[in-house]
């Protein structure tokens, strides 16, 4: 069987944690800041987790992380 590739897009945007979990940026954060408020861009500074219904298709694209 051959191997299986990663998505680079995936590798690009995710990240697997020490405990297993996965951590991805914030979106709404790239483009027209202006009319959003300082408190709304500063919440979304940083990472966060990836939703659980969401890991079995990340974890899909990153077969070897």
């Amino acid at each position: 069987m051959p191997k299986m590739k990663t998505k680079k897009s995936a590798a690009k945007r995710f990240r697997i944690r020490a405990g297993g979990s996965i951590k991805r940026s914030q979106a709404f954060k790239r483009h027209i800041l202006t009319k959003k408020t300082t408190k709304n861009k500063r919440q979304l500074r940083g990472m966060t987790v990836v939703h659980a219904s969401d890991v079995a298709s990340v974890r899909a694209m990153l077969p070897y992380a």
